[in-house]
């Protein structure tokens, strides 16, 4: 007798059994997935944070910025003209006025400058005084000669007024007559002419005076621009104050305009800083700032902001807003609190070192037992020497780790131990 096996039927036929087995291990992996926390953990020693506290307290915006003490202008020693340093006036601390000489130079060249412009001044004079001499003597010469026409002229006047007088009364023989018609006439046309000569003489020469004492003056104005800069070789002080920095030697050849010192202005003085470029938008002309020293509070205002950021930072100038300190000097160094706005209420957390690893844009946040923290996105606003303003992802009470991130700046949990 024949036994027939029942085949069992499966819902599945088994040859979609490996590819179900694999679509359940797939489902069951995304799972796990979905479920597990894959945040990177960290354990830190606690001992080695600083821990701040978040609150809503009154921010003081200000910067706190190193002052150094100096004139209130410095201005540049040089020389308008070039020379050999023959002597020294005027040494480095000096105290000038204005005027005084500092040092002396000397030019040999310039001295023979003035040397030849004098020589050709006296030439010129001397030439001058010859040339009026010999017109006073041509004028005299032609005041005689036009003396001596005139009466040449009455002479033949009255000889032609007798003969016409005798030829009236047919005395005389007309040639006589016409004779001394003619000479007459002659006499007249000739003084016409010879005073038209003396005229023109005399003009000519009176221009030819007035052009060389024309020249006379330029020449006399010449030396004395010569004589201007053989003065210049002093170089004098242009303002009251102290020599700073006086770099020349005896012998020393200078040329003209070269800087060689300064002097300070010490009737007043200035206050120049640097301020980190963080808030160059927010510095301008006006601003007050304040300083302390021996007890005693002192106000400066913003003068002058520099454009130009050197290494981070930007140059500031102050000047004094009332009393001075006593015994101010150049190079002193004051520690300016630089007001950069009003005081008011704000949620602020303490100035850290994990600034330089966020630049303010998270940070890790205690939770409530103080035992793990978390990293939390923030927005950080203004700051001040001792606070940070916080405008998002932080609330009064909570508390924070301000130290550096350095070591766990890639974690996201850290656990306080």
């Amino acid at each position: 007798m024949d036994i027939q096996l029942k085949q069992k039927k499966y819902l599945l036929p088994k040859k979609y059994w490996p590819w179900a087995g694999g679509g359940v291990l797939i489902i069951v992996l995304l799972i796990w997935l979905a479920m597990t926390n894959f945040t990177s953990t960290l354990r830190v020693d606690r001992r080695g944070l600083s821990i701040g506290q978040v609150s809503n307290a009154q921010f003081d915006d200000y910067v706190s910025v190193d002052g150094s003490v100096v004139p209130i202008q410095v201005v540049q020693i040089s020389s308008e003209e070039g020379g050999v340093v023959q002597e020294k006036v005027k040494d480095e601390g000096a105290h000038v006025s204005k005027g005084d000489v500092i040092i002396r130079l000397s030019n040999s060249n310039l001295d023979l400058e003035i040397l030849n412009a004098e020589s050709e001044l006296a030439e010129k004079q001397n030439m001058l005084r010859s040339t009026r001499l010999s017109m006073e003597q041509d004028q005299l010469n032609n005041s005689n000669e036009a003396l001596q026409l005139s009466m040449d002229v009455k002479t033949k006047l009255r000889a032609y007024n007798h003969q016409a007088a005798l030829q009236k009364e047919e005395l005389n023989s007309r040639e006589d007559y016409l004779k001394a018609k003619d000479e007459y006439e002659l006499a007249v046309q000739k003084e016409k002419l010879i005073r038209k000569r003396l005229k023109k003489t005399n003009e000519l020469n009176r221009s030819q005076v007035e052009q060389m004492g024309s020249d006379l003056a330029s020449m006399r104005k010449n030396v004395e621009l010569v004589r201007e800069r053989k003065a210049r070789l002093n170089v004098r002080s242009t303002i009251d104050g102290e020599i700073g920095l006086l770099d020349v030697e005896l012998g020393q050849s200078i040329s003209p305009g070269q800087k060689i010192g300064v002097i300070n202005d010490l009737s007043d003085y200035k206050v120049e800083a640097q301020v980190d470029e963080h808030y160059i938008d927010r510095v301008h002309a006006g601003l007050s700032a304040t300083f302390e020293q021996n007890g005693k509070t002192y106000r400066l205002t913003v003068r002058k902001v520099y454009p130009e950021v050197r290494e981070g930072r930007f140059k500031i100038d102050f000047t004094f807003s009332g009393a001075r300190p006593k015994n101010i000097r150049t190079g002193q160094t004051y520690y300016v609190d630089l007001q950069l706005g009003e005081s008011k209420k704000a949620i602020i957390i303490p100035k850290g070192t994990f600034y330089s690893v966020t630049g303010g844009s998270w940070i890790f946040v205690l939770d409530k037992d103080g035992r793990k923290a978390y990293k939390r996105k923030i927005r950080i606003g203004r700051q001040n020497p001792q606070y940070y303003e916080v405008l998002e992802g932080l609330e009064p009470g909570e508390k924070v780790i301000v130290s550096g991130y350095e070591g766990y700046k890639n974690n996201d949990i850290l656990i306080l131990e």
